[in-house]
């Protein structure tokens, strides 16, 4: 579905700020931004685009993710340990999914492109839908479904109805503390290697040595988010902990919109309880799926969270929004994560 925006200005929406637009400010096309060189659903990076990845990215039904990160001119992003990085004015991120062709698995389907912008201090979320034909990607209020098909690294063919979020829905998952901000790009994810045009780098020192980051420590003192499926990159504790903060502590952290559950599921969180362990839910309704407690150490079947991972019913699933069926290799990492938990962790964590 495409739609020509006419009005234009801020206006809150359950105490979000929310945004309205005008063509003239936020173009109908994609092409029109002028991101990428040559044609276009080749995504080739204009100048001052740079791409981007991240150790363990957010699971939406097996799409795969293209980012790119545009900063204005002579601007760079302040080193910060722990949270997402501070953008300064005029940022643009921009994140593309996809799938790889059922037919040919060189070739690959373009579904959507999202662009956040940071504009007077608010981040602007714009979502462009990719035509049929992959010869632009158009400007969307209302969201989109398109039926998918690929091949998946087993060269079985998988079928997806594949869900655009529409415009409200964006702020679900990008509100800390009401306010919409970017989720993924923080030293921790980004501490990794990229294959860059110029030869494979670790990402924070390619940033830094282009301006692009400034005052970063040595590499050596930084810790890094690991890659969730594979054991070389940590732990099994941290490798399922990096997947749930990724997938679900946008919403479930102590400033996030699902503060109130009491469940923090950050990378950072220390708090047994908090994580999960031997806590009964505030409210999770069927969704509990007759389990008491969102954790049970020693059996993911007993726990709500592996539960609401695993049904894919809309009143029932987490994450809410992004996935329609099960992740299957998530599942499987926090199913051994739980299983492997020492049952001798009692109720008596909890306060």
């Amino acid at each position: 579905m495409r739609l020509r925006l006419l009005s234009a200005g801020l206006i809150a929406l359950g105490g979000v700020a929310m945004f309205s637009f005008t063509p003239a400010s936020h173009p109908e096309k994609l092409s029109d931004w002028n991101l990428f060189t040559g044609k276009l659903s080749a995504l080739q990076p204009a100048k001052g685009v740079v791409p981007y990845q991240l150790n363990t990215p957010l699971f939406s039904d097996y799409a795969e993710k293209l980012r790119f990160v545009k900063l204005p001119p002579n601007t760079s992003v302040q080193y910060q340990a722990e949270t997402v990085l501070s953008f300064p004015e005029g940022t643009m991120l921009i994140k593309n999914f996809y799938y790889p062709s059922a037919t040919d698995t060189t070739q690959r389907q373009l579904i959507e492109t999202r662009l956040l912008i940071n504009r007077e201090g608010n981040w602007v979320p714009l979502t462009y839908v990719w035509a049929d034909d992959q010869s632009d990607a158009y400007l969307t209020l209302a969201g989109d479904e398109k039926e998918v098909a690929w091949k998946d690294a087993n060269q079985i063919t998988q079928q997806v109805r594949y869900v655009v979020p529409n415009q409200n829905q964006c702020k679900g998952c990008h509100n800390v503390n009401e306010v919409v901000q970017p989720i993924g790009p923080s030293v921790r994810q980004l501490n990794g290697t990229y294959a860059y045009a110029t030869g494979t780098e670790n990402q924070l020192s390619y940033w830094s040595n282009h301006g692009m980051l400034s005052q970063l420590p040595a590499l050596n003192t930084i810790p890094a988010t690991p890659v969730c499926n594979d054991a070389s990159t940590g732990s099994l504790d941290a490798r399922a902990r990096a997947y749930l903060a990724i997938n679900c502590a946008h919403c479930h952290r102590r400033e996030g919109p699902a503060q109130t559950s009491g469940l923090f599921l950050t990378e950072l969180e220390n708090n047994p309880t908090a994580i999960g362990i031997f806590k009964t839910p505030v409210a999770a309704g069927k969704g509990s799926g007759g389990r008491e407690y969102d954790i049970v150490p020693g059996n993911a079947e007993q726990s709500i969270l592996y539960y609401r991972m695993l049904v894919d019913s809309p009143g029932e699933r987490m994450p809410e929004l992004g996935r329609t069926g099960a992740h299957l290799e998530g599942l499987a990492l926090i199913k051994n994560w739980i299983n492997q938990m020492r049952p001798t962790e009692k109720k008596s964590s909890q306060p």
